[in-house]
């Protein structure tokens, strides 16, 4: 386990240490508050630890505070690692961007387009064109989530065992069949929804590959990178080290454990969520932003071309446009306005529309329980907060925090 701590004084790497400290006094106070159990935040510039900082609890019932090993689930932070290791395959040869997922999945052959009518009577046509690899990496597919609430072709997911959870027994290759069986909400590549683009994509890395997620990932990304602690499930042996989930309660949005979902993390899963699956620490996916900074390297282990990552951490939507032109207004890990969107991340096109201090050409992502990270090759910083309180649209947590980040940073 890599310790955290502070590597470089703020001041060396550009920072003010007293604006530094404005950071956590502002998220003290939603810990103080009970609207955080507790949380764990790390910046860094040019690779160096510039700041570490915990607050509050793992686990508020047993008193058990967030320290440098605490396990995290990182729900959609899954995303950027799959997005990763899909384009090693695409640097091997493996698959174009543009090919068709059906020749890994052969379900996603004669797809059908919702066009109107219930989620009992739903009126389909046929896609114009099949559903690509690219699509998948940018939530262009038309695939959708169940959590969503907000059209018809959602409720079918829910029907379909599709909400927060897989269906009790349903492999990632079962879940994909399912997936392909629901109307697509759009046709491929004519808009911006997010879903289970991740997760299919996961599958065609498993057939490009021939290995199990969990193999890829562990063999091909979380060994030669370090990152020991970050998988599926936790172990026995590790369980401690992972606290509840948590969600807001209806009476007073303080946080309430939500053990129905949380209690999933300790047992391996039927299905290997690319798209939300791992559970990880600070430190291991500290190490995984490093190598995203280094432009695919990290300490003499290279995953990634450097044009790879600079091909990925650019706006891929159509015509340059940002998710406001592009996307459906519901939620994602992500603001709209001013933001386009890459090969698994996404990307500030135009601070000044997304009215966030922020530096254009910046990749983040986050996960459902409110985890968040960002990478600013430009400022070469990277910030990371991990929590556990889901679901993330709860508090205004990622604008506030790159608000205050980027006030600290004063060379």
């Amino acid at each position: 386990m890599t310790e955290l701590k502070v590597e470089v004084d703020p001041a060396e790497a550009g920072f003010d240490a007293e604006r530094l400290g404005r950071i956590d006094r502002h998220f003290k106070r939603y810990v103080d508050d009970g609207l955080l159990p507790g949380w764990l935040l790390m910046v860094a510039r040019r690779g160096q630890v510039v700041h570490v900082a915990t607050c509050g609890n793992r686990d508020v019932d047993a008193g058990l505070p967030i320290e440098s090993d605490t396990l995290f689930r990182i729900y959609s932070m899954t995303k950027p690692i799959t997005s990763v290791a899909a384009m090693m395959l695409y640097e091997q040869g493996a698959f174009e961007l543009k090919d068709p997922v059906y020749r890994y999945i052969p379900s996603f052959r004669d797809m059908r387009v919702y066009k109107q009518g219930s989620a009992l009577k739903p009126v389909t046509e046929p896609a114009t064109e099949p559903v690509r690899i690219w699509h998948l990496l940018t939530h262009t597919s038309g695939l959708t989530y169940g959590f969503h609430y907000a059209h018809p072709v959602d409720a079918m997911y829910r029907a379909r065992g599709f909400e927060w959870v897989s269906p009790p027994g349903a492999d990632l290759a079962a879940c994909c069949d399912l997936w392909a069986g629901i109307p697509l909400l759009f046709q491929p590549g004519s808009e911006w929804n997010y879903g289970v683009s991740t997760d299919v994509l996961g599958r065609v890395v498993e057939v490009a590959s021939g290995q199990s997620l969990d193999q890829f990932l562990a063999e091909r990304i979380f060994e030669p990178l370090g990152m020991t602690d970050t998988g599926f499930w936790v172990d026995e042996a590790d369980a401690d080290r992972l606290g509840p989930l948590y969600t807001p309660s209806p009476v007073d949005r303080k946080a309430v454990r939500l053990d129905a979902l949380g209690d999933a993390a300790y047992r391996r899963p039927a299905c290997l969520s690319g798209g939300g699956g791992l559970v990880s620490t600070a430190a291991d996916y500290h190490r995984f932003m490093q190598m995203l900074l280094g432009r695919g390297e990290l300490d003499g282990v290279r995953l990634l071309g450097t044009r790879t990552v600079d091909y990925m951490t650019r706006n891929h939507l159509p015509g340059g446009v940002d998710l406001e032109a592009f996307g459906r207004p519901l939620f994602a890990e992500t603001t709209f306005a001013g933001m386009g969107f890459g090969l698994g991340f996404s990307v500030v096109d135009d601070a000044a529309k997304n009215k966030v201090l922020s530096t254009e050409g910046e990749y983040a992502w986050g996960g459902a329980a409110s985890t968040a990270f960002w990478v600013d090759p430009v400022e070469e910083v990277t910030v990371l907060f991990m929590t556990q309180l889901l679901p993330s649209s709860t508090h205004p947590i990622r604008p506030q925090l790159k608000q205050l980040v980027y006030q600290a940073l004063i060379d």
